[in-house]
């Protein structure tokens, strides 16, 4: 997992309110689960940029007032008009205790039908996965290669290593599409 640092500060008041006024002020009310306590916390709206805008996972250090945190992002809330952030919450990560992430999925190679003049379709980006923080990879990789004219990967047909993938087994991945024109040719 990549690294990132977010330095917050506490919440001394809880509320509708006081989140308004903290959203304002150009910061992101947050919380902290998973450990012993939830640590209700803001920081500022600008250092979640690297952590929303990209499909990869982080392994987020939490600087609260001096005390550091290990955690992933679990959840955002994003204002529904204007699209801003307007709340985090944050996992702690505790060693030897197993975490569910979504990871993503990384389409490797040419495929067949591909090749034939047919249309590469990705159904699923991310993978819901269970395991220890050390074990998560980073992207979860799909081999392509084989996959010809109307056939998919899916779910099941990947082998995880020291974590376990929660997503149906049934669910397809990628697909081939076969497109209008070749349609009727095939079968001749």
């Amino acid at each position: 997992m990549k690294s990132l640092e977010i330095v917050g500060f506490k919440r001394a008041n809880l509320g509708k309110v006081e989140s308004q006024n903290l959203r304002a002020q150009g910061y992101v009310p947050s919380v902290l689960y998973g450990g012993n306590e939830q640590v209700h916390f803001y920081a500022p709206t600008m250092l979640f940029r690297e952590l929303l805008f990209t499909p990869d996972i982080f392994n987020v250090t939490l600087n609260i007032e001096g005390t550091e945190y290990n955690a992933i992002l679990q959840e955002t809330q994003f204002h529904p008009v204007n699209d801003s952030l307007i709340h985090a919450d944050f996992l702690e990560i505790i060693p030897g205790k197993e975490i569910k992430v979504e990871v993503p999925v990384k389409l490797t190679g040419t495929s067949a039908g591909v090749m034939k003049g047919g249309k590469m379709n990705q159904k699923l980006r991310k993978l819901r996965v269970q395991g220890l923080a050390e074990n998560i990879p980073d992207y979860v990789n799909v081999d392509v290669t084989e996959l010809d004219l109307g056939k998919s990967v899916k779910v099941g047909a990947l082998k995880a290593e020291n974590f376990v993938i929660l997503t149906a087994a049934s669910n397809p991945i990628a697909s081939v599409e076969i497109p209008r024109a070749l349609r009727g040719t095939l079968g001749k």
